[in-house]
């Protein structure tokens, strides 16, 4: 379960995990405001890095917090890049039994409008979830709503505050903040981004106060799948009651052909239309 964006909904897929249509007068537009614009640019070259056409993975999700076992759960995710510009992303729970079945569907449009339903086995209805609900924390993990939508570049204005080293990695720090402040739970974001792959590698989430985060996401691991640079294993902490969210990425496979149909209220709502796409 990739966002996390410059980082956000994308990078969540790519965890666990821009076509375009614009006129010439756009793309001019675009690279000019980039060439003015170091932060942005470097915001638009994550956003845009390859992560395939598709991807299937099967991730397992542990939660931790102090004093308690961890509490395990697999689940299967699926993400269609359109050619429009559009993502849309199914996540379904397998397993343990209280959770199985559970599914959320995300359809974000190009435009930069998210819509999210959730699937419930025990109300056996799909359920939109409310666009208000941008802090609602996802199945009890450290994962908001708002991490599970894409959100484009100039969604918010970047800068580049400077250069460091995470183990060994040379990384560029850039710092994000909403174009509109009532779009975003977070007041703004610092995103280590590796040069090389273009992956934050580590990302602060700073909410009601801005100068101390309330969330750190870490990767632990990170490969490179069919060619494609894949977050393996990381870690989303709240930093201020200790729980984690940790995200192991068990399969993934990227460009199988899913089709459009999988990403419906009636796939979500009945999985056997998707178990065959399953990792």
């Amino acid at each position: 379960m990739t966002g996390v964006q410059a980082p956000g909904r994308r990078f969540f897929m790519n965890i666990v995990s821009c076509a375009l249509a614009v006129t010439t007068a756009g793309v001019l537009t675009t690279s000019t405001a980039q060439a003015d614009d170091p932060g942005l640019a470097l915001a638009q070259r994550v956003y845009d890095r390859a992560d395939g056409q598709d991807a299937t993975s099967s991730v397992t999700m542990s939660l931790t917090e102090e004093g308690r076992s961890p509490r395990v759960r697999s689940m299967v995710l699926y993400r269609l890049s359109g050619e429009g510009g559009e993502v849309s992303t199914l996540i379904r729970f397998t397993e343990p039994a209280d959770i199985a079945g559970t599914g959320l569907l995300t359809l974000d449009a190009a435009d930069g409008e998210s819509n999210q339903w959730i699937y419930l086995p025990a109300m056996q209805r799909v359920r939109r979830v409310d666009s208000n609900r941008k802090g609602g924390r996802f199945v009890n993990s450290d994962y908001y709503f708002e991490d599970l939508r894409d959100r484009k570049p100039t969604m918010d204005t970047h800068r580049l505050i400077g250069q460091e080293t995470i183990d060994g990695v040379a990384c560029d720090v850039l710092e994000s903040v909403p174009v509109e402040a009532g779009n975003s739970v977070y007041l703004r974001r610092v995103s280590w981004i590796d040069r090389v792959s273009l992956l934050p590698l580590r990302v602060d989430f700073f909410e009601k106060d801005a100068e101390q985060p309330s969330k750190r996401l870490e990767v632990v691991v990170r490969d490179q799948v069919q060619g494609y640079w894949t977050v393996m294993d990381s870690t989303l902490s709240d930093l201020r009651s200790g729980h984690r969210t940790r995200l192991v990425v068990e399969r993934i496979a990227y460009d199988r052909g899913l089709p459009a149909r999988l990403f419906s209220s009636k796939a979500l709502e009945d999985e056997r239309g998707e178990k065959e796409f399953r990792p």
